[in-house]
């Protein structure tokens, strides 16, 4: 295995298997067929035919499209459909900010395919000439990915929220960071991925940030989400990366592009350029 492996598991899909979805004249997402027939149930909200999925021509604007799509995700996620609802409005359509052809339910995004982001922290401790990295560890009890290893801190983004307040809140949420001490946190730039799952598709983009954390700071979960925390050599991290599944898929790439950037992984692998093309799909 190495780190090409990593990246290739990240964007591991086949548009074949799914129907175009369509507001307007715009393609902003894809879902399964199975998928494609349930939504059928709601001809009043969904057009359906062997040509993809549509919004229904009459939910025309953006407050009607986005109560009437609600209205059926709520159905769905109530007779398990699209399982828990997470009261998350994400963004369809359009840049993370705005403006969008719709908002819905953090709950449903895969279902559509349709574009999510998230932030992701590298917390790390400058050691000597070298870097110690903090590792997660996902708790036993999630819904999603349990008891896998995960960046220092990491968060789906929101619409109402600025990606600065999202590492705030997250770093406070799941690793105890002090507001001030978050704060200090660099934005490094974004890693993309597209990745098929059983629900559907994630054409997903992660902002990558560093935290430089005082050798003396140790890490305490605050909401459940994480079980324990681990400071790694970095280049445990690295070996753990290239060689195991033990990260959350997604989660690679973040490391990986860590390491790049920190001269970690160098010009001279020589799969160095096929990395860090491969990072932004």
């Amino acid at each position: 295995m190495s780190y090409l492996d990593r990246i290739a598991e990240c964007n591991a899909h086949d548009l074949g298997g799914f129907l175009p979805f369509r507001i307007g004249g715009a393609q902003p997402g894809w879902v399964k067929p199975g998928f494609a027939r349930r939504l059928a149930d709601f001809p009043d909200v969904f057009a359906v035919d062997e040509g993809g999925v549509r919004t229904a021509p009459a939910l025309d604007g953006f407050e009607v499209r986005t109560e009437a799509v609600g209205s059926v995700l709520r159905a769905l996620s109530e007779d398990g459909t699209i399982g828990r609802w997470r009261d998350e409005a994400y963004p369809v359509g359009g840049p993370l900010f705005g403006p969008h052809l719709m908002w819905m339910d953090r709950s449903a995004v895969s279902f559509f395919g349709v574009r999510a982001y998230g932030v992701h922290v590298n917390g790390f401790v400058r050691d000597g000439g070298g870097i110690r990295m903090w590792i997660g560890r996902r708790a036993a009890d999630k819904a999603t990915y349990p008891d896998m290893l995960d960046n220092f801190v990491a968060g789906g983004q929101p619409v109402g929220i600025g990606l600065m307040e999202n590492v705030i809140k997250e770093a406070s949420e799941e690793a105890g960071v002090p507001e001030a001490l978050a704060a200090a946190a660099r934005p490094v730039g974004a890693v993309s991925y597209c990745h098929e799952i059983e629900e559907g598709l994630k054409p997903d983009v992660m902002y990558c940030y560093d935290l430089e954390l005082p050798a003396a700071f140790v890490p305490e979960n605050q909401d459940g989400e994480i079980e324990e925390f681990y400071l790694w050599p970095i280049e445990r991290a690295m070996e753990t990366v290239a060689e195991t599944d033990e990260f959350k898929f997604n989660c690679n790439l973040v490391c990986i592009d860590f390491f790049v950037r920190h001269g970690l992984i160098g010009p001279e692998s020589p799969d160095y350029l096929d990395i860090v093309r491969g990072l932004r799909r």
